[in-house]
């Protein structure tokens, strides 16, 4: 049988400081009236220019007033991402390929890098040598864990099939 008794947690600092609502920082944020349903309430801020790709969610009626454009939507991950403005938030089909644009961003960026005849110090924007520093058991297991999938990757891929 379980037991339903409460414990106690007041040794831990902080804990329970959210419990009193008249200590409530976020409450009541705004008196609220269900006006906001009615569409903007507010004066929108001036729309900014939209000279570049600009993907927004389909739950959106337009394009938020401000937004980044430092890099528009280029390559195999722009296609990705297109595909995935295509569906819902609340959907995987939404966040899934969204994570995995990055990556392939990521290895699109490395391609670019030596097209122009650099190589990527990968090393320095994973940022490892602070890892080295701060935090070396960590970097220990992650290049230990990255060699053992590496080695059983490549076992797999060259054995012989019986």
């Amino acid at each position: 049988m379980e037991n339903k008794t409460p414990k106690d947690y007041s040794h831990i600092k902080g804990w329970g400081i959210d419990a009193d609502p008249k200590n409530d920082p976020t409450y009541p944020m705004k008196h609220r009236t269900d006006a906001e349903h009615e569409g903007y309430s507010w004066d929108r801020p001036t729309q900014q220019p939209i000279d570049v790709e600009v993907l927004h969610s389909i739950e959106r009626p337009n394009v938020t007033a401000v937004f980044g454009t430092s890099v528009p939507p280029s390559g195999l991950s722009g296609m990705i991402r297109r595909f995935a403005f295509k569906h819902s938030e609340n959907s995987y089909l939404h966040w899934l390929p969204l994570l995995m644009a990055d990556r392939v961003n990521v290895v699109e960026g490395v391609i670019e890098d030596l097209g122009k005849g650099s190589v990527p110090n990968i090393f320095a924007e994973k940022g490892w040598k602070a890892d080295w520093e701060h935090n070396r058991t960590g970097l220990i297991q992650k290049v230990g864990i990255l060699a053992l999938v590496t080695t059983a990757a490549v076992v797999l891929l060259t054995r012989k099939k019986d």
